[in-house]
């Protein structure tokens, strides 16, 4: 067996709609993130395990999903592949809560193939969380993407190049100021630096309530970035982002014709979808629904508080 040859493969078989690139889109940062990414119909996806890195590709054919894994730590992810692509997603009681609103009755039709993955990781998604906090979506993606550069290795398997996220060990003991050039202040560095610390601690979560309380008591962590980060750990679909810059105006207009919302209106016009609420979220996010621009235009995504 080769660099380039998978060290195990594996046959999944979604339902009918499924829809690969839109269900694992969440796990990427950009079509350039430097560890996972969609190329010609494949979703790589670069991690590390207990047994050591790995690669995750995943492609449908055929109506089959066919995962392929490389690296040390192939059977790990495969073991995980189907959460990863969202199969183990648990819809059940969503289409009786989505029918008491056309809107969503109607997304979640028309979305139907959407899933939401469950990586099963933390502090990856932690990483990336920590940087968008309070700034826009591209400043937030240069830091990320310098960060992972700075501590640059290589994943395993022929798609190149494609980088293993950080070590939470080597992140924790990175001094603050190393983070400046890539646009991250002491505040938002020394927060990841905490996290990072703490990440075996972090990974050892029971489930998703448990890592919000987990992550919450680290200072520098609210509710925003525990939310963003449960959501595709635990593939949790009541995540909820409140202190975000945008969601709350779209969950206003998409539910009640409002311009503009705050985060106590936001949740609760999402209460009548609780256990789903996140999932609301995720489906005015695929169709693109968003509320009324008004004066100059805002840069996209992020501004979250923490």
């Amino acid at each position: 067996m080769t660099a380039t040859e998978p060290a195990a493969t594996r046959v999944f078989h979604p339902p009918v709609g499924y829809r690969l690139a839109a269900s694992v889109r969440a796990l990427t940062f950009s079509p350039y993130d430097p560890c996972a990414r969609v190329a010609a119909g494949t979703f790589w996806w670069a991690t590390r395990t207990p047994d050591g890195p790995a690669t995750l590709a995943l492609r449908s054919a055929a109506g089959e999903l066919l995962a392929e894994a490389y690296g040390p730590g192939a059977e790990h992810v495969l073991d995980r592949a189907d959460a990863i692509a969202g199969l183990r997603d648990d819809l059940t009681g969503f289409a009786e809560l989505a029918a008491a609103h056309p809107l969503v009755a109607r997304l979640a039709r028309e979305h139907q193939g959407l899933r939401m993955p469950t990586t099963g990781q933390v502090f990856p998604r932690l990483l990336r969380a920590i940087f968008e906090q309070k700034v826009t979506g591209k400043e937030a993606y240069r830091a990320y993407s310098a960060t992972v550069r700075h501590f640059r290795e290589p994943a395993p398997g022929p798609l190149q190049p494609l980088l293993l996220p950080p070590e939470a060990a080597a992140v924790a003991a990175t001094p603050y100021w190393v983070f400046h050039p890539f646009g991250v202040e002491q505040r938002r560095a020394d927060t990841l630096r905490r996290a990072a610390a703490l990440a075996d601690r972090l990974e050892r979560s029971a489930d998703a309530a448990d890592a919000t309380r987990r992550l919450t008591a680290i200072p520098g962590i609210g509710p925003w970035t525990t939310a963003e980060v449960v959501r595709i750990a635990y593939g949790d679909p009541d995540a909820v982002s409140v202190g975000d810059f945008h969601i709350p105006n779209t969950v206003a207009w998409a539910l009640a014709g409002e311009p503009r919302g705050d985060d106590a209106r936001m949740v609760a016009l999402l209460e009548p979808f609780r256990g789903h609420r996140g999932r609301v979220c995720l489906l005015l996010e695929a169709a693109g629904i968003q509320a009324p621009k008004y004066g100059p235009r805002a840069p996209i995504r992020s501004f979250a508080r923490y």
